[in-house]
C-alpha cells in the first residue's frame, strides 16, 4: 500500500525541486490565453480533485493530530498569500508516512508527509517545499500538461485517475497500466520543465514571505544527505525524483545576492510540531523516554523538553509530563499549542475538571479554535455532556464539512448520546466523504426505519437518499 500511494503522489506533482533562476522576478502564468481552461476548467480540475481526495481518505493513512493540522494549514494560508494562486481555497491532507515527500494535485489539494517535519531542520526549509507545491497550482500545471498531450482532454486525465484508484482498491501495482500510456509518458516529457518553472516560481514567493533565501538550497542538502545516506536502496521517493548535482549550487547561486537579514528561518511552533511527529512515530514509548530524556538532560532546549512531556505521556507517566509542561508554560504562558497539549494531559489523565477550565480560558482567547475546540469536546464527552460536545462539532463543521475525521467524531458522539438516528446520518456523511456511495445508502435507510412520524427529519433523509441513488445509478451506466 505504501508503494501504492507514492505512485499516486508521483503523478500529481510529487516534491522534484530542481534548477532556480538567479533573479527574482514577478512571476505569472505564461501567455497561454483560455487555452489551458479549454483543456481543463477550474471547475473539471476541482472535480478532478474531489475524485483523488475520495481515493485518499478511503486508502491512505492521514494523521490525526488537530494540533499539526492547525499549524500547517495556517502555514499554508499566509505561504499562499504570496503566490499566484487565484482560488486560495485549498485542503490540506496530512499523510501518515515518516519519508519525506509533499504534493499538489487538481482543484487545490497540498499534501503533505509527516516526513517533511522530520527532514526539515526548520520552519523555513519546510516553508521552501510548500511554497514550490503551490507554484504547481498557481502555475495550473496538471492542465497544461493535459493542454500538451497529444490527446488534450479531460477524459484522458480521468482515466488516469481512475487506474490510480483501480490499483489503490485491488492493491495491483500493475492496474495503473489501464491509464493512457500517451498521458503518462507526456508527463514524464514536460515534468522537468514544469518543476523548473515550480522551483522559480516557489523561490521567489519563499522570500516575499519573508524567509531566508538559503532555505531552499538547505532543504537541498538535506534530501542529498538523505540519498548518500540510503546507498544503494535510496526511498522511493529519490529513486522516482533523482537530485541532480547541480541543483544544490544553483539553489544557493539564487540566494547569493539575497540578504539574509531580518528574515524567517525557525519559529517555536515549527520546532513544536516536528518534535510532535518524532515522538509519534516512535513505536516503543520507552525508546521515546529515553532518548528525550538524553536530549534534555545535554540540551534544555524547548523542544527537547516538549518532547520529554510527550514522552512521558506516551509512558502514561502524567503527573511527569504535567510537571515538564509546566515549566516550559512558564516561558511562555499564552502559547496555545504548549496550553492545548496540557490540556490533552489533563484530559487523558482523568482531570476532565481542571482541563474543562483550561480549555475555556483558551477558547476565550482565540474563539472556535480547532484543535482547542476538538479537545473540549472529547472533555465535555468524557464528562457525559453530549449535547455541548455535538455542538461544538457542529460549529467546526460549518468551515470543515468536507473533514471524515469530524464526521465520524460526530457519530461517536451522538452513538454515546443514544441518538441513534443523527449516528447513521453522520456515518453516512463520513462513508460520502470516502466515495463509499453504498455504505453511506445503507446507513440513510436504517436511519430512515428509525424516524417513525418525524415528517421533518425523514424528509431529509429521503432526499439524502435520492440524491446518492441517482450518483450509483450514474457509476453504473444506468
Amino acid at each position: 500500500m505504501k508503494v501504492l500511494f507514492q505512485c499516486l503522489l508521483g503523478i500529481f506533482f510529487c516534491l522534484n525541486l530542481s534548477a532556480f533562476n538567479d533573479e527574482i522576478d514577478e512571476v505569472s502564468l505564461p501567455e497561454l490565453g483560455d487555452r489551458v481552461s479549454g483543456a481543463v476548467s477550474y471547475s473539471q480540475e476541482k472535480a478532478i480533485g474531489e475524485m483523488f481526495l475520495e481515493q485518499v481518505y478511503s486508502q491512505a493513512p492521514l494523521i490525526s493530530d488537530p494540533l499539526l493540522y492547525e499549524y500547517t494549514e495556517h502555514l499554508l494560508y499566509r505561504l499562499s498569500e504570496y503566490s499566484q494562486v487565484k482560488d486560495r481555497y485549498f485542503t490540506l491532507l496530512l499523510i501518515d508516512d515518516d519519508s519525506l515527500n509533499a504534493f499538489a494535485a487538481p482543484g487545490g489539494v497540498i499534501g503533505v508527509n509527516g516526513g517533511l517535519f522530520l527532514y526539515s531542520d526548520n520552519e523555513g526549509q519546510f516553508s521552501s517545499v510548500i511554497a514550490h507545491e503551490l507554484a504547481h497550482l498557481s502555475q495550473r500545471h496538471f492542465a497544461r500538461n493535459v493542454l500538451k498531450s497529444q490527446d488534450s482532454n479531460l477524459a484522458s486525465a480521468l482515466v488516469m485517475v481512475s487506474s490510480i484508484a483501480i490499483a489503490l482498491i485491488s492493491n495491483n501495482p500493475n492496474a495503473m497500466a489501464v491509464g493512457p500510456a500517451i498521458l503518462q509518458s507526456q508527463n514524464l516529457r514536460y515534468s522537468r520543465l514544469f518543476e523548473k518553472e515550480a522551483d522559480r516560481v516557489g523561490f521567489s514567493n519563499l522570500v516575499k514571505a519573508g524567509y531566508d533565501p538559503n532555505s531552499m538550497g538547505e532543504m537541498f542538502e538535506n534530501m542529498n544527505e538523505i540519498r548518500r545516506l540510503s546507498g544503494d536502496l535510496p526511498p522511493e521517493f529519490l529513486l522516482t525524483h533523482p537530485l541532480s548535482s547541480s541543483r544544490i549550487s544553483d539553489a544557493f547561486n539564487a540566494a547569493e545576492n539575497l540578504s539574509s537579514e531580518n528574515t524567517k528561518r525557525d519559529s517555536l511552533e515549527f520546532s513544536l510540531m516536528k518534535t510532535r511527529l518524532e515522538v509519534y512515530y516512535e513505536n516503543i514509548p520507552s525508546n521515546a523516554l529515553r532518548r528525550f530524556q538524553q536530549r534534555a538532560k545535554e540540551e534544555q532546549t524547548d523542544a527537547n523538553l516538549y518532547g520529554l512531556a510527550l514522552a512521558y505521556k506516551k509512558n502514561n507517566d502524567y503527573q511527569k509530563s504535567l510537571d515538564v509542561i509546566n515549566k516550559i508554560i512558564l516561558k511562555y504562558p499564552k502559547n496555545l499549542v504548549l496550553n492545548n497539549t496540557k490540556i490533552d494531559i489533563l484530559y487523558e489523565f482523568n482531570k476532565n475538571e481542571e482541563a474543562f477550565l483550561l480549555v475555556n480560558k483558551f477558547l476565550e482567547i482565540s474563539p472556535r479554535n480547532y484543535p482547542l475546540s476538538i479537545s473540549k469536546a472529547k472533555i465535555l464527552l468524557a464528562m457525559q455532556k453530549h449535547f455541548e460536545s455535538e455542538e461544538i462539532i457542529r460549529d467546526q463543521l460549518l468551515t470543515k464539512n468536507n473533514s471524515p475525521e469530524l464526521w465520524l467524531l460526530l457519530s461517536e458522539i451522538q452513538r454515546s448520546s443514544k441518538n441513534i438516528v443523527g449516528y447513521h446520518q453522520s456515518r453516512a456523511e463520513y462513508f460520502l466523504l470516502l466515495g463509499q456511495n453504498e455504505r453511506a445508502l445503507n446507513q440513510l435507510e436504517f436511519a430512515l426505519k428509525l424516524t417513525q412520524n418525524n415528517f421533518q427529519i425523514s424528509e431529509r433523509i429521503m432526499t439524502k437518499i435520492i440524491q446518492i441513488k441517482k450518483v450509483i445509478s450514474n457509476s453504473r451506466g444506468l
